[in-house]
């Protein structure tokens, strides 16, 4: 039986799961653009491949991997900005890659930005007003 003043050897282990389990993503930038979103790198004018939910992303050069990201999902939340409480706490968004930001018809509300997010992603994640957050990401 534990008692006050002592940890439970589970109790840690689990607390130090928890912890790791939090930071298996990458950390990078991530600003935003706006309409119009075609063509894109990705599939040209068919807007076929973009998520209903309007959760998709064009690749920074640091994730584009030669058009491979081309489909790619990542979960996305914002951890941090310039501006205090710009991060929506306990967001975390699931986008498709649909183009490269560096060709996108629409220009980043930022330049050379890991990740950039449709406006609908990124106000889902953080302060639209914003142009640039950190960000951490997974590919899933």
């Amino acid at each position: 039986m534990p008692t006050l003043g002592k940890t439970s050897p589970s109790l840690l282990l689990l607390l130090l799961a928890t912890l790791f389990h939090l930071s298996h993503g990458d950390v990078g930038t991530c600003s935003h653009y706006r309409p119009p979103y075609l063509p894109t790198a990705c599939y040209g004018n068919s807007s076929s491949h973009f998520p209903s939910s309007n959760l998709f992303a064009a690749a920074g050069e640091g994730i584009w991997d030669n058009g491979a990201a081309c489909g790619r999902q990542y979960l996305v939340r914002c951890i941090s900005a310039a501006v205090p409480r710009t991060c929506l706490p306990d967001q975390i968004i699931q986008v498709r890659i649909v183009d490269r930001a560096q060709t996108s018809r629409s220009r980043p509300s930022s330049n050379g930005a890991t990740i950039v997010l449709s406006s609908t992603a990124f106000g889902s994640i953080a302060d639209p007003s914003a142009r640039l957050v950190n960000v951490e990401f997974q590919q899933v």
